[in-house]
């Protein structure tokens, strides 16, 4: 998401006419099923109370989410127009193996691994709702097995944290202390609490997720400390000046 507030430009090339690409092959070819797999940032933000259902309204606040709720939309409109036998899944915050350094989990890791200061925005009180990578996965299979053409299922983990809830247990469990902390100035439009509401894929679908967070942030971690070869090869070049840009003089 941070991406898309200082190259909003390249995030509109992907998703948006990326996905129209898609759609249009998906339609000329005649494809079974075509899952557009986006996010529940497409609901906006939540107070302290409630969670997302597939009856929110759309309501994005930064220029990705605006991106994936326009293409949410181009996968509505081809199934209405040229009856493109679409379904849309909306999920939480994904975590685990080989997930790019500048996500919440894999950045904080990493800088703990090295003994860096763990930047944090603001409070550091933003509340996600986390789901390993593998339920959304299965989730998503279960979608395509199951689901009827045109129904859209949010996708969650059950599993809300603060940003300081989920930096304490990578800080713990790698016996880090907390002053490696710094917390630093807030993003603009930082959406302050999602939470999704899984009901209907549940019930309809028969899905569960099937790793709690502590499992979760256990498997992570540790592919993580395994895998510090491919860690340092993504860190190294281009993030070096993303992460400036990100984080210096904040």
């Amino acid at each position: 998401m941070d991406r898309s507030i200082s190259e909003p430009k390249a995030f509109i090339e992907t998703n948006v006419t990326g996905t129209l690409t898609l759609l249009e092959a998906a339609r000329d070819k005649k494809l079974e099923r075509f899952i557009q797999v986006s996010t529940d940032e497409v609901y906006g933000a939540l107070g302290a109370e409630g969670k997302f259902t597939e009856q929110t309204p759309l309501s994005p606040n930064s220029p990705y989410s605006a991106s994936k709720a326009a293409a949410d939309l181009l996968a509505k409109a081809f199934g209405h127009t040229w009856g493109v036998r679409f379904n849309i899944t909306r999920c939480s915050n994904n975590y685990g193996p080989y997930q790019f350094p500048e996500k919440l989990i894999p950045l904080m890791i990493n800088n703990a691994i090295n003994n860096k200061e763990l930047p944090v925005y603001g409070d550091g009180l933003y509340v996600r709702d986390w789901i390993y990578v593998y339920d959304h996965c299965t989730a998503i299979w279960h979608v395509l097995q199951k689901a009827p053409p045109g129904e859209i299922y949010n996708i969650g983990g059950c599993n809300e944290k603060t940003n300081l809830e989920v930096i304490d247990i990578i800080l713990k469990r790698l016996g880090k202390p907390t002053s490696l902390i710094k917390h630093v100035t807030d993003r603009p439009g930082h959406d302050r609490r999602y939470a999704i509401n899984a009901g209907k894929i549940i019930k309809k679908l028969g899905w569960q997720p099937s790793v709690d967070f502590e499992e979760g942030m256990n498997k992570t971690i540790d592919w993580y400390l395994k895998n510090q070869d491919w860690l340092n090869n993504v860190v190294s070049g281009d993030y070096q000046k993303y992460y400036k840009s990100m984080y210096d003089n904040r």
